[in-house]
């Protein structure tokens, strides 16, 4: 059953319960006729993605974060997408608890959200679950990946700004530098700053920004099974434009140190993008990539949906037994869409 539309002007009001309705049916992909309602009421908020490998502190950070803001009397939206446990399909983690200190501020909305399978350690439903939150009047939106690690890079695909956190003593100098997430930093956090060898950890955070920064950085993201090249921040040859270089700063979130710094920094980034009229193309390229995403899913769908469950078997027993190779049998299953009328 779709969320009912008496529900749109409760969340445009701010009522929780009817924004935690949403967010249910958003995950169960059951609030389109209210995602639609509502589309006209997004733009306002900030988004905010907070990304890294596990066990550098994000959770903590975000926490941080939303406290600073709420100081600065700025309401704030938490989607902390989790791994989906095996036996609910729900979100494993439970970033709530590591939240607690929030529960009791009527300025702040947290949500885990589970993953249920998405890659790019987002949720399917983040997307939307941000424009709910962003049309209930939040101001600030921060999403938490789910730190699967190598696959984080799709947070730049929906965040205004993406933080990417680390932190020293995690084995490595630098994890990121193998989940090739430095390339979507706007800023870089290095947390849990009071361990030994947080030295080591900015140091090889300069040298890996010195060695890949080109004139012009940008970010990559997966459009229509190629790389789109997506420019942030350019620079010409005589060095006239704009140039945003990552900064890098030191936190411990546990005791807020660096906390204000880091907001300052994400002021500074969103001033350059808004300055620089760079918001307006980053945000044209992450629709382009959504709507490619869905048409895609959409299309998947419908074609599964008219092949029968007995045609699909026939077609797998056939590659499996080497009758036919797959790049037949995808043209088999697009063949019987076809006779069904798609």
């Amino acid at each position: 059953m779709m969320l009912p539309q008496d529900q749109v002007p409760r969340v445009l009001s701010g009522d929780r319960r009817a924004l935690a309705r949403l967010l249910t049916a958003i995950e169960n992909e059951r609030a389109d006729d209210a995602l639609i309602a509502l589309h006209a009421h997004t733009g306002r908020a900030w988004i905010i993605g907070i990304t890294g490998a596990p066990g550098t502190g994000k959770s903590t950070l975000v926490a941080a974060l939303a406290k600073a803001y709420r100081v600065l009397g700025k309401t704030v939206g938490i989607l902390a997408v989790d791994p989906t446990s095996p036996f609910t399909g729900g979100a494993l983690l439970g970033d709530r608890i590591r939240m607690r200190d929030l529960s009791g501020d009527t300025g702040v909305f947290i949500r885990s959200m589970a993953t249920r399978g998405s890659l790019g350690g987002l949720a399917r439903a983040t997307r939307d679950a941000a424009r709910a939150l962003d049309a209930a009047g939040f101001d600030i939106i921060l999403v938490e990946t789910v730190g699967a690690g190598q696959s984080e890079v799709d947070i730049a695909r929906m965040a205004h700004t993406t933080v990417v956190v680390e932190a020293p003593g995690l084995g490595d100098d630098i994890q990121a530098t193998k989940a090739g997430i430095l390339e979507i930093a706007d800023l870089l956090v290095v947390n849990k700053a009071d361990r030994a060898g947080v030295n080591i950890t900015v140091r090889a955070l300069k040298n890996m920004l010195e060695l890949g920064h080109p004139s012009a950085r940008t970010r990559l993201a997966s459009h229509h099974g190629q790389m789109l090249t997506v420019e942030t921040h350019t620079i010409n040859q005589n060095g006239t434009d704009p140039l945003w270089i990552p900064p890098i700063i030191q936190t411990v979130a546990n005791d807020n140190k660096g906390i204000d710094e880091l907001v300052a920094a994400i002021d500074a980034h969103r001033a350059f993008l808004t300055d620089s009229d760079t918001r307006d193309q980053i945000e044209r390229h992450q629709i382009e990539i959504e709507l490619s995403e869905r048409v895609r899913e959409l299309l998947l769908r419908q074609i599964l949906n008219t092949v029968s469950a007995e045609a699909l078997d026939e077609i797998v027993r056939q590659v499996q037994t080497r009758a036919i190779a797959p790049q037949h049998a995808v043209s088999a299953i697009l063949n019987a869409a076809k006779r069904s009328g798609l």
